[in-house]
């Protein structure tokens, strides 16, 4: 009888330790792409949210005076309004989401606002990302929550500013903080009513958050920033860089940790159902080996069989994983839900890695069942 022959036979001989090494394949794998389904759905939800936090690094002019900046909140030097193109035409850098503003304090009418002009998103050529900015078209006015209350202004009206007409196209919600007097223009409106053409005063952006323990993500910055805009410098909001770096690594973490505990755990069940199994059939086998089957055949028929099953488990842990993914994962990343789907380049995986998983696995026993003597294993029955 050739190979297949028995592997077919000894799995319908051993329906009960099949199913169960079954079980423990499907399991693996299955929770394996239930996470990563997930887990890809909740770094997207996670990004989503540190996104949401708002922009970390503040590019500014290098001659500015920082204890006025830090006093008024923006730099008192301007640079040429083009400088955030020459992020645009790079690649490999760590700069993303770059956002020309000129902002500067104006009174309007006897209020103190803090106008800010800006110009639409741009992203090196290998980062192409959608804005997380609201786009301000020229003409069009967005107003911090306490300038509508106190102007009440609100959605569609019209006012003068600077001796020009302006629509109001949202007031924004309360936020307790400086931007509750805050007054977005387009960028060319803003240059106008503060007569600095062709000027800005600041690039807001994020970092990439790629992860390096041997180097401080600011150094790197500052040199990549000498190299595109030395007339410029890169200041780091700490708290914010740091929420965003920390949730990113826990995330990391937490993936690694789940998945090496369930790797060991059914690497210990299908080793010691191969085992048992192995024990119960030493008599069988030695009584293959004294009809002259070789250690090679019978080793191959144990570690056949582990790769058939692994095989088998594979293609159902990939569905039924994903089945859970599916259901439970826009109940639980609800951001993000639409994103949610079959991950099929997880199926090409399992289907190598799990029966190759199963196979080192059932590796041991195969070999302690091959070398024992069978003399010896007929003599004790």
């Amino acid at each position: 009888m050739n190979i297949a022959g028995m592997i077919i036979k000894e799995i319908a001989h051993r329906k009960v330790n099949a199913l169960f090494t079954l079980f423990g394949v499907v399991a693996a794998v299955g929770f394996f792409v239930a996470f990563v389904t997930m887990g890809t759905a909740a770094e997207r939800e996670t990004n989503r949210i540190m996104r949401d936090m708002g922009y970390n690094l503040r590019i500014i002019p290098k001659e500015t005076d920082m204890e006025q900046f830090l006093l008024v909140g923006y730099a008192d030097q301007t640079m040429p309004a083009d400088t955030v193109q020459r992020f645009a035409e790079q690649q490999g850098i760590t700069y993303v989401h770059l956002l020309a503003t000129l902002q500067q304090t104006y009174d309007w009418e006897g209020s103190q606002i803090l106008l800010t002009g800006v110009a639409n998103e741009v992203s090196p050529l290998d980062k192409k990302k959608p804005s997380m900015l609201f786009e301000v078209q020229p003409g069009a006015l967005y107003l911090g929550y306490q300038i509508a209350q106190s102007k009440g202004l609100k959605k569609g009206d019209s006012v003068e500013l600077a001796g020009g007409t302006f629509q109001i196209e949202r007031t924004l919600t309360e936020t307790g903080s400086v931007d509750d007097i805050r007054v977005y223009s387009s960028l060319e409106d803003a240059q106008k009513i503060l007569g600095k053409p062709g000027q800005i005063n600041e690039i807001k952006a994020l970092d990439c958050l790629c992860r390096n323990p041997d180097m401080d993500t600011i150094d790197v910055l500052r040199e990549e920033l000498k190299q595109i805009v030395p007339e410029g410098k890169v200041v780091k909001i700490e708290a914010i860089a740091m929420a965003r770096e920390n949730q990113r690594i826990m995330m990391q973490d937490h993936f690694s940790l789940i998945m090496s505990i369930v790797i060991i755990v059914c690497a210990i069940w299908i080793g010691t159902l191969a085992m048992l199994n192995t024990r119960e059939r030493r008599y069988e086998i030695g009584v293959l080996r004294a009809l002259g089957y070789g250690s090679g055949r019978i080793a191959g028929l144990f570690l056949g069989k582990a790769l058939l099953i692994g095989l088998i488990g594979a293609a159902l842990g990939f569905y039924v994983g994903s089945a859970v993914a599916l259901q439970a994962g826009p109940e639980i990343f609800k951001v993000t839900a639409k994103s949610i789907s079959f991950e099929y380049s997880l199926l090409r995986l399992s289907l190598f890695a799990a029966p190759l998983f199963t196979a080192l696995s059932a590796f041991i026993p195969a070999m302690v069942a091959v070398t024992d003597d069978p003399a010896v294993t007929l003599r004790e029955q």
